[in-house]
């Protein structure tokens, strides 16, 4: 391996790391119940659509690692597969708990956007000019994070099962930082479960932001 390729795999290996680890973490909330939601903040659900296929896999999974244990004569051979489906067991009851324990936040100061414990946007009510429901297919299912470029500038898409459903249009830039690069976001569009009861209570608070604006002038 040559020596500028060695720091992109040990960036590659440590995201890697760190990634399984909050999957771990975000188990263990699950299963004490309790969730990322600070005090103050209202938790907006997301994972519902994809509850149901994920639940599917775990089921699965679950019933793969007894037909191992059954059919495989070879001792060596069946222990290793049935850590590897351990592993992946835990990894997507891991990655499911991340996205029940990290929920998209409301609160006085802004929104939160989330997809587990890897992304997590904060946007205050002053930066959004507005927000409506807006639902479009992205073009990968697998890929979170998909920039989409328009005449503003750039739509940070975070993607639940390649779909978005809620659109915000940003008054000015917003920065976002991710493992790869900084983000230059003028929009952003996300999933909820429910658009259309986010979308008034951003309302809201985007009048309450606009009336205190107007009194301190």
């Amino acid at each position: 391996m040559s020596t500028r390729h060695r720091p992109i795999l040990l960036s590659l290996i440590w995201r890697a790391v760190m990634f399984e680890l909050r999957l771990y973490r975000s188990l263990f909330r699950w299963v004490t119940r309790w969730p990322a939601v600070p005090a103050g903040t209202e938790a907006v659900g997301y994972s519902r659509a994809v509850t149901p296929v994920m639940s599917l896999w775990i089921f699965a999974s679950a019933v793969e690692m007894l037909v191992l244990h059954l059919l495989v004569p070879w001792p060596m051979v069946r222990i290793v597969l049935l850590v590897l489906s351990a592993w992946g067991l835990v990894w997507m009851l891991g990655f499911l708990a991340s996205l029940k324990v990290y929920p998209h936040l409301i609160s006085e100061s802004g929104m939160r956007i989330r997809h587990g414990a890897s992304v997590d946007i904060a946007v205050p009510w002053n930066v959004i000019a507005r927000v409506a429901v807006q639902r479009r297919d992205l073009p990968s299912s697998i890929r979170t994070l998909q920039p989409r470029q328009t005449e503003r500038g750039t739509d940070l898409q975070v993607g639940v099962s390649g779909e978005v459903n809620v659109h915000a249009v940003l008054d000015r830039q917003l920065d976002v930082p991710t493992p790869k690069r900084v983000h230059h976001v003028t929009e952003l569009s996300f999933l909820v479960d429910d658009p259309d009861t986010y979308v008034a209570r951003a309302r809201e608070q985007l009048a309450r932001e606009a009336a205190k604006s107007d009194q301190s002038r």
